[in-house]
């Protein structure tokens, strides 16, 4: 039976990890992978998760199981970093631990099939695995242009998804920092597409991946909570990967926000059959490290304040390369000081970013995504200048 199986075509970014790794150039630039760097090239482990990870040994005691809703504390201290300290939708809103954003994003996608959904709007390019889960869920992607050729949002058309979309669809959104273009909606348009929302009663799923490393904790989820406050019903996906530094870990949350109070605990008992027929329960130690760190004063202002290191240099690096506009014309650089995030799309050729790799030791992807924090001050000046290379006429 098995041997009825197709091979399926490799990870195009496991194959670039490996060709990166395998190349003996010492100035070798890796833009692929998309995890935040330091400007020696290192993914740390945070200083607050450190601290943490050392009270749980010393005083944790017991590895029993939890149960597929996993650690409510972590959950709980979550909260109010996304929906808001005051926010009066406590009483409609349950949650749940899950094996990272990804988890977060399947079972969102999973509920919301169960509950009767057969198509999922999704602006595109998004992070290839939404439309692979989306896909195995047995649920339709349904594209709609996310962006403009001018580097900024296409309001109109995830206006024309929401406003389009039939009594059985969802539409999924990034919350912010958007992945892979960086390009996110201005609150002024969150507040247009929370009323489309609204208007048509289409249930938003929304995926913050990456809060903390656009403008801010509060600033990233602005657009999210404006849906919130104006929906009757969400589902959010969150992960803890890249604003914990935890992507090893799998710490990811999914919250689920119900019509009127009395219909959560159904909504919430089958997402929690639907984990455990899954994954059981998602793993401990990651959720259990941020509980601690956000439970903790003086943990938490150490994270806040890395996270305020990390935009900080992310930030720097987008100028950068926006001052370089004119030294690399037809790229529309001016446009990435506008964007946010780790993430932003250039627009070359297969051949131009093969010769960014064999000729300049540029690694990216072949979409033309980079990973921004590849960039630092030792490298940024190297990689403008590969770029004007492959690129002039």
């Amino acid at each position: 039976m098995l041997d009825t199986l197709d091979a399926q075509p490799p990870d195009a970014l496991l194959a670039l990890i490996k060709m990166y790794a395998a190349d003996e150039r010492a100035d070798k630039i890796d833009l692929g992978v998309g995890v935040y760097r330091t400007n020696e090239g290192a993914t740390p482990v945070f200083r607050a998760i450190k601290q943490a990870e050392q009270r749980l040994i010393d005083e944790q005691d017991s590895k029993s199981y939890l149960g597929p809703e996993g650690d409510t504390g972590f959950v709980e201290v979550l909260r109010p970093y996304i929906f808001g300290k005051d926010c009066q939708l406590t009483d409609r809103i349950g949650g749940m631990q899950t094996p990272g954003g990804t988890g977060a994003v399947r079972l969102a996608v999973a509920l919301a099939a169960k509950a009767g959904v057969t198509r999922i709007h999704l602006g595109m390019p998004s992070w290839p695995n939404h439309a692979q889960i989306l896909d195995d869920v047995g649920v339709e992607t349904v594209p709609f242009r996310h962006a403009t050729p001018d580097g900024t949002a296409d309001l109109d058309a995830v206006l024309g998804a929401i406003r389009n979309a039939g009594p059985k669809d969802a539409v999924l959104l990034h919350g912010c920092c958007h992945n892979p273009t960086g390009i996110d909606y201005t609150d002024a348009e969150w507040g247009e597409i929370a009323k489309a929302f609204a208007e048509t009663g289409v249930l938003p799923i929304l995926d913050i991946a990456y809060q903390g490393l656009g403008h801010g904790m509060e600033e990233d989820v602005t657009g999210v909570r404006i849906v919130l406050d104006t929906v009757p019903e969400a589902l959010v996906a969150y992960s803890c990967d890249k604003n914990f530094g935890l992507y090893r870990d799998r710490v990811g949350a999914f919250y689920m926000m119900a019509k009127e109070p009395a219909q959560l605990a159904a909504i919430v008992s089958n997402a929690n059959a639907l984990a455990r027929a899954n994954w059981s329960m998602p793993p401990d130690h990651g959720g259990a490290a941020v509980r601690v760190a956000l439970s903790d004063a003086g943990m938490t202002q150490v994270w806040l304040d890395e996270l305020d290191e990390m935009r900080a240099r992310m930030r720097r690096v987008r100028d950068r390369l926006a001052a370089a506009d004119n030294e690399v014309p037809g790229l529309g650089l001016a446009a990435l000081a506008q964007q946010n995030g780790l993430f932003a799309m250039l627009p070359l050729s297969k051949e131009q970013i093969t010769s960014l790799r064999e000729d300049h030791a540029i690694y990216m992807a072949g979409s033309g995504r980079i990973n921004v924090a590849g960039l630092h001050a030792g490298n940024t000046d190297k990689f403008i200048a590969a770029l004007a290379d492959v690129t002039k006429g």
